[in-house]
């Protein structure tokens, strides 16, 4: 049974930053493209940041810069460091695993920007 585990989320004032966690059992996240997603309330579901098993890494456009996947095989455990975080990074996070239509999903963790 695949299942991912979503941890990290919180409030944090803009300018801050938190490290998202997303721990992966029943796949080997090194063999499949992992990726984090999120969903702004009012808003359609977005790729943040996609991690693949080739290790290449890609991020949507509003986050370059600022933030930063990256994995861990000993613990099989795939990570989004969040830096500058801004009011409109505000959305439940979401953690896949081997793509949206056939892949899996965590459960999700919210992330709040506000002062």
């Amino acid at each position: 049974q695949v299942q991912l585990v979503e941890s990290g989320g919180g409030l944090v004032q803009p300018g801050g930053s938190l490290r998202l966690s997303c721990a992966a059992s029943g796949i080997i996240f090194s063999n499949n493209n992992m990726a984090w997603y999120r969903r702004a309330p009012g808003k359609q579901r977005e790729l943040v940041a996609r991690l693949t098993s080739g290790g290449s890494t890609n991020y949507a456009d509003s986050v370059k810069g600022r933030f930063t996947i990256s994995g861990d095989n000993a613990k099989n455990t795939v990570y989004l460091q969040m830096n500058s975080l801004k009011p409109e990074d505000t959305a439940v996070y979401y953690c896949n695993a081997g793509g949206i239509h056939f892949g899996f999903w965590g459960q999700g963790t919210q992330v709040t920007v506000s002062s």
